[in-house]
């Protein structure tokens, strides 16, 4: 018995079995999670349609609540509350077509709530949605999303990218920018320097990375170029995994002066020449600067021939302590689920 646990062979192998169920479980909460939200649009779309054709008044779904939870006495998700969430969930998208039903039945329910009480109208939930699916958030991540206006902020950095890259790759390369980035992350003076602003980034670089967005893989600060006989220093590189090139990043604490496209372009003409490798698409570059004068940006850009582009960046508020960028764990979800979609098992097994 002592040889079989100490056995690496084993070990192994156990291990591989534990992460097996891990993921069955985890198939298994969000299967249940499916139905359940299934559930809740069904319901909420009959609360809707009692409401509006019968007299049954304000005491209707106080009653709905006592009746359900007396059926199923451990189900949370019967509540009086929870009852005009799921009213209130139905009405928001009353106009929207059954795949996008399928997404929000993806999600958590505490996701689906949070999405509709920070959200102006169905589009914009519908991004959050979609994002939320794309990159795993956790409630936290999301929350922080929403309220730091991702929805507004993406795609507006000034850019030359139609003039500059092949139209693929420019639509692509714009969505990933924002107008402006916000370092609330950030602890600075007011009178902080780039470096010191360069290498707080680094120091927050999970959070930096959550704020560039989804496909930015960090290579290096400070990163040396030589040209000539001179030795060049790119503030921050990073690859895109999916527009599959380079990005230089230059950090400027002051507001946009025309000279700094020009040094950003010389910077990316060398990334081009000494970093890119086949398979590699044009590198670009991102200039965040304090502030800038968009018409002057517009000019500066007009003559640059590699792509640029230009945003501000925002220090203010304080990020969340527990984002979680990352796909929720399979914990994570059974504990949003389990007084919903379960109830207390235990609770029921002791008093029967």
């Amino acid at each position: 018995m002592t040889k079989i646990i100490k056995d690496t062979q084993y070990a192994n192998w156990i291990q591989a079995l534990k992460q097996q169920f891990r993921q069955s479980q985890l198939k298994a909460v969000i299967k249940v999670n499916q139905a359940l939200l299934q559930f809740y649009w069904q319901l909420g779309g009959e609360i809707l349609e009692k409401q509006k054709k019968t007299q049954w008044g304000e005491g209707f779904i106080p009653q709905l609540s006592k009746d359900l939870m007396a059926e199923f006495p451990a189900v949370k998700g019967f509540s009086v509350r929870n009852l005009k969430y799921i009213r209130q969930w139905r009405s928001f998208y009353a106009a929207i077509g059954q795949q996008a039903v399928a997404q929000l039945c993806q999600l958590p329910w505490g996701h689906n709530l949070a999405i509709i009480s920070k959200t102006q109208d169905h589009q914009e939930a519908l991004y959050y949605v979609q994002q939320s699916l794309n990159h795993g958030w956790s409630r936290a991540v999301l929350v922080h999303q929403m309220e730091s206006g991702l929805w507004q902020r993406e795609g507006m950095a000034v850019t030359n990218f139609e003039q500059t890259l092949p139209a693929i790759q420019s639509d692509l390369a714009q969505q990933s920018l924002k107008d402006p980035y916000i370092f609330d992350f950030l602890t600075l003076s007011v009178d902080h320097s780039e470096r010191e602003l360069e290498q707080s980034l680094v120091k927050h670089i999970t959070q930096f990375l959550l704020e560039l967005g989804s496909g930015f893989a960090y290579m290096g600060q400070q990163v040396p170029i030589a040209v000539g006989e001179r030795d060049f220093y790119l503030d921050l590189l990073f690859y895109h995994t999916q527009l599959h090139c380079y990005v230089v990043i230059e950090l400027k604490i002051n507001d946009f002066e025309p000279e700094y496209a020009g040094k950003l372009n010389f910077y990316i003409k060398a990334v081009d020449e000494q970093l890119r490798r086949a398979g590699d698409l044009p590198t670009i570059g991102l200039l965040l600067c304090k502030n800038k004068d968009r018409m002057v940006v517009e000019y500066a850009l007009s003559d640059i021939n590699k792509p640029i582009g230009v945003s501000e960046y925002q220090l203010t508020k304080s990020l969340p302590k527990d984002l979680k960028p990352s796909l929720p764990s399979v914990e994570d979800i059974e504990a949003e689920f389990e007084t919903e979609l379960l109830g207390s098992h235990e609770k029921n097994h002791k008093e029967s």
